[in-house]
Order: C-alpha cells, then sequence, then structure tokens
C-alpha cells in the first residue's frame, strides 16, 4: 500500500502538494514558504485564542461524509458556550435540534473536521483544524458544557481536537454588531444626553440668575450694561410724561 508523507509543517493540514502547485503558479508560494520556515500555523490553543473563542455566540463546523460531501453546521449560544477544556481541546454541549444527525454521521465516517469563528464586529475571523468526535454517554461531561442559565435541551457534547488553527485579513468582512451590544451603545449614548440636557438646563438657571437690569445711576466703567445717550433721552422723557401732568409741563391739548 502506498505510504502517505508525513506532514512536515502544521500548514500542510491545508497546503496539500496540489495546493502548493497552485501557490507556486500564482506567485504566493515564496511568501508560505518563509512563514513554514518561522514555525508555520500554531498547534495549541493560545491564551489569546482562548480569549476569542470564549466571546464568541456562534461557530460554523464543517465535516465529510465517506463519500468525501462536505457539511457546515451552525452553532450558537451565549458567549461561553465554546469551552476550552485545555490547549489542544474545544468542547460544547450539542442541543436538541432538527434531528437530522448529518455531523454525527460524518464524524463517524470521518473524524477530521475545521471550525470557522467569526467576529463581524471587530472583522476577525480565525480557521482550526482538527478531528472532533461526538460524545453521547458522559453525562457530568455534558452538564459542565451547558452555559449558565440557557434555556435547551442538551442531547450530547461535541469535543474538537485542535491540529492547526490561523486567522484571516479583515478584507471583505462586513461590520454588524449583536442587538445587545446594540443596546449597550444606544443606552450609553441615551445616558450622555441625559447628562448634557441636565447641564444645559443647570447653565440657563445660572444665567437667569446674574442678569442685572441697567441703572441710569451706575458708573459707566461698571461692567453692567450702559444704554447709549439717546436712549437715556428717550427713557427720562417717558419718566417725565408719566410722573408730570402735561398741563403743568406747559402742553397745551
Amino acid at each position: 500500500m502506498p505510504r502517505h508523507k508525513a506532514a512536515v509543517h502544521t500548514s500542510d493540514v491545508a497546503f496539500s502538494p496540489t495546493v502548493k502547485a497552485i501557490q507556486s503558479r500564482k506567485g504566493s508560494r515564496a511568501a508560505y514558504a518563509k512563514m513554514e520556515a518561522r514555525g508555520s500555523w500554531p498547534s495549541t490553543i493560545t491564551d489569546d485564542l482562548a480569549a476569542f473563542i470564549k466571546a464568541q455566540t456562534s461557530v460554523y463546523l464543517a465535516t465529510v461524509n465517506a463519500t468525501g460531501q462536505p457539511y457546515i453546521q451552525h452553532r450558537g449560544g451565549p458567549p461561553g458556550f465554546l469551552r476550552v477544556i485545555d490547549d489542544k481541546t474545544i468542547g460544547f454541549a450539542d442541543f436538541v435540534g432538527n434531528r437530522q444527525y448529518i455531523t454525527s454521521g460524518n464524524l463517524s465516517d470521518n473524524a477530521k473536521a475545521h471550525l470557522f469563528l467569526m467576529d463581524y464586529t471587530n472583522l476577525r475571523r480565525v480557521k482550526i483544524w482538527g478531528t472532533a468526535c461526538v460524545v453521547e454517554d458522559d453525562v457530568d461531561l455534558i452538564d459542565t458544557l451547558i452555559p449558565k442559565d440557557y434555556e435547551a435541551r442538551p442531547e450530547q457534547a461535541l469535543l474538537f481536537t485542535v491540529v492547526a488553527w490561523d486567522t484571516n485579513c479583515p478584507q471583505h468582512i462586513p461590520r454588524r454588531f449583536d442587538a445587545a451590544d446594540f443596546a449597550m451603545v444606544v443606552a450609553s449614548r441615551d445616558e450622555r444626553i441625559a447628562e448634557l440636557e441636565s447641564e444645559i438646563r443647570q447653565l440657563k438657571n445660572e444665567d437667569a440668575s446674574d442678569i442685572t437690569l441697567p441703572s441710569l445711576g451706575r458708573d459707566p466703567m461698571a461692567t453692567s450694561f450702559t444704554p447709549p445717550l439717546s436712549l437715556q433721552v428717550a427713557w427720562m422723557v417717558s419718566v417725565t410724561a408719566l410722573v408730570i401732568p402735561a398741563s403743568d409741563a406747559g402742553v397745551s391739548h
């Protein structure tokens, strides 16, 4: 029987000889060869990757059946539903769904699997190659993987063993926000608007209490407003007309 050549680099899980030949033809092989010389892709879960995984609310799981037909399944839950068990293992509770069991059947035939994680808010994506298995008879494991206060009925658990992982550039990722994140931003904005409105009302009240009416007897160098001479004369004429009757002022009708 022909023997398959053992992988030299962790990226060989994705860069098959055919892939490398295409990279050479299209001009990208040299750059990836340098990456491989520097150590290739990580094969264990780092602290940064663990934090990224913990923050996710959804994941895409790819499997393939015995005939080579691929299948992608979406799984979601609250942050933390994806559990990093150790530096090689990711687990999550598999809840009762439409009961097609395509992923379960595929993994029974072929343990190779892939996790694809998207962070639309921060324009990040992570690709994880590995193997996976379904665990049906370990109640304690399943219980530890159920998110707290999450209303769903677990049926089994899925354990994913990491072989290699890589990140993608943010190109062409549409920025999207979770409803909870958007609500938090809106609430913060509304709170700030309320603070500013309160400050405006306070400033208006302070301005109203500081207003002083102009007085003709005030020092013209004082900081309060001094009306021009024409207005002073007009004011004096109007006061005189009110205080001195027209007959006394020598005005005939």
